[in-house]
């Protein structure tokens, strides 16, 4: 997975004091406000920084075998030709070890922002209906990324789970899977609909359900289980136990 599922926001109110972000982030806030966005268990980290009339989010990263922000910067380029993601303003390295990725932001909220986890059953429809608006616009026939369970099967590292490879479901439709399609990584407008998608490391080709089945896992870990099936049916899809359950067993796998 891109980015791992455990992060928090910060306080929007409170600025990050410049001693303590990368010398990169603030060189490129260049006295403006800081703010730290997420976090996750890696060592990755975004701030935001407040312009006059606009948003930024510069991603900053150890080097990691997950994290490739120079691909990711690529995937967005790709991406934005069909569907909303953030523009890539820049990216590069600062060290021998971490490197950075420089972006517009959407106006819009993250939906694990505090105004949509008030609205969870809004807000997973709004997840639900955004991941099958992302799957109709990315073409899979022009995608040169792939995350089907043959590749990802390549990165498991306990003899135990070498068996998903021989117990694969067969493949209900191939899309262009976001790759890390957890609550926080839709983002939703003020009227309730998905506004954009960020997070595109792992995008690439893969059955729909390999998003699907980490989209509904996420849920209980920023609203509840209940909301499942409100996700599934705004993106127009029955239920599949088999899929959701092999595909959950492969995330966590890798």
């Amino acid at each position: 997975m891109a980015d791992t599922p455990v992060r928090w926001f910060s306080d929007p109110h409170q600025r990050v004091d410049v001693a303590d972000v990368p010398p990169v982030v603030a060189t490129i806030a260049a006295g403006d406000p800081i703010r730290l966005a997420w976090r996750n268990d890696l060592g990755g980290q975004t701030f935001r920084l407040d312009r006059a009339d606009h948003t930024e989010y510069v991603k900053w990263a150890p080097d990691h075998p997950e994290i490739d922000l120079e691909r990711e910067a690529r995937k967005f380029a790709w991406a934005g030709r069909y569907t909303v993601v953030p523009e890539v303003l820049g990216h590069g390295r600062d060290s021998d070890s971490s490197g950075w990725l420089h972006t517009l932001g959407i106006p819009a909220l993250s939906a694990v922002a505090p105004r949509w986890k008030a609205e969870p059953r809004r807000a997973a429809r709004a997840i639900g209906s955004g991941l099958r608006m992302l799957h109709e616009r990315l073409p899979v026939s022009e995608c040169p990324w792939s995350w089907r369970i043959r590749d990802r099967c390549t990165q498991i590292a306990d003899p135990d789970n070498l068996v998903l490879a021989d117990i694969a479901p067969d493949e209900d439709a191939l899309v262009v899977c976001h790759g890390d399609a957890c609550v926080p990584n839709t983002l939703i407008g003020p009227d309730g609909t998905c506004a954009g998608h960020v997070d595109l490391g792992s995008l690439g080709v893969a059955d729909r359900w390999a998003d699907l089945a980490i989209a509904t896992y996420s849920l209980p870990w920023n609203y509840s289980p209940a909301y499942e099936d409100e996700l599934l049916d705004a993106y127009g899809i029955d239920r599949d136990e088999d899929r959701i359950s092999y595909y959950r067993r492969l995330w966590d796998a890798t």
